[in-house]
């Protein structure tokens, strides 16, 4: 009896770390369960029940914590309370997490890509490799010296993306191209729009909230990561509303979708390119002083 006790308790509460991953790996499968219409596939069934334990492990784990709070519960794992408190290494994680799906998305582009010849796919993927480039050489100068012990370093990685986001604009400007001239885009079966739509939204406000927050810490490798982000923000942006065109707009005109995206396609490009001029310009004016400080 004990023993099952044992087995029980360890089934409701596997650890706040795990808790934490079974709600981002739920959610993975059953996008990919309904975005590639397998819903009575093992890949669905294993989806559902994975979603159905992460459902059953985080309310048992908020239930368990009524007296101290969801946050307090949050503090007691070591590398969580690090994540909320420190900056530094939230960062860090950060730069690994988006590096990781950077990648992923790459691979995903480029296999589609290829299977399909669609040459959609394959400009997205030069976009994305350009992002994950970034990313690792930024993850690249954390891993060797840390955030905020090499100013000098810090503003040449920055301008090192400042230089590769005017060459990504090339790219953004051929996707922006195939969109209106050749009607490309997504679809997303059913209701998985409204679940890319909320993921497009979160991305778009959290990455200017942050960077206008990290500005205080006066660290050019947070600023560039959080440029970063924007600029992978505004792409799927613009990638919902093609969807979005795409399944709702079917009483409107073709010139109508070709406007609103060339419109829209041409704010992002525009937002992208003057934030790297801004931050060629703040890397070159920042060098100098520490030149002239040196002298």
């Amino acid at each position: 009896m004990e023993r099952l006790k044992r087995i029980l308790n360890r089934f409701l509460f596997p650890g706040t770390a795990a808790v934490l991953l079974s709600v981002p790996v739920a959610a993975a499968l059953l996008i990919y369960t309904f975005s590639q219409e397998k819903e009575y596939s093992l890949v669905a069934y294993v989806s559902y029940a994975v979603s159905a334990y992460s459902l059953i492990i985080v309310c048992a784990f908020v239930a368990r914590f009524p007296k101290q709070g969801f946050k307090e519960a949050l503090h007691r794992n070591r590398y969580i309370h690090l994540y909320l408190t420190d900056v530094s290494f939230k960062t860090h994680v950060s730069l690994y997490i988006s590096l990781g799906i950077n990648l992923l998305f790459v691979a995903v582009k480029l296999f589609y890509g290829v299977y399909y010849r669609s040459v959609w796919f394959a400009t997205l993927a030069v976009y994305y490799i350009m992002l994950a480039v970034m990313r690792f050489l930024l993850l690249r100068h954390v891993n060797r010296s840390g955030i905020g012990k090499d100013f000098v370093s810090e503003l040449r990685r920055y301008r090192m993306c400042g230089i590769i986001l005017l060459l990504m604009n090339v790219a953004l400007l051929g996707v922006v191209v195939l969109v209106v001239l050749d009607n490309e885009g997504f679809y997303y079966a059913g209701y998985l729009i409204y679940v890319v739509a909320m993921y497009a939204f979160y991305n778009i406000i959290t990455a200017v909230v942050e960077i206008v927050k990290y500005r205080r810490f006066r660290s050019p490798v947070m600023s560039a990561a959080k440029v970063i982000k924007l600029a992978a923000a505004l792409v799927s942006m613009l990638s919902l509303e093609t969807a979005m065109l795409a399944q709702f707009g079917e009483e409107n005109s073709a010139q109508f979708r070709m406007v609103m995206t060339g419109l829209t396609g041409g704010c992002v490009c525009l937002i992208v390119l003057v934030a790297a001029v801004i931050m060629i310009r703040q890397s070159a004016k920042q060098m100098e002083k520490q030149k002239i400080a040196e002298m």
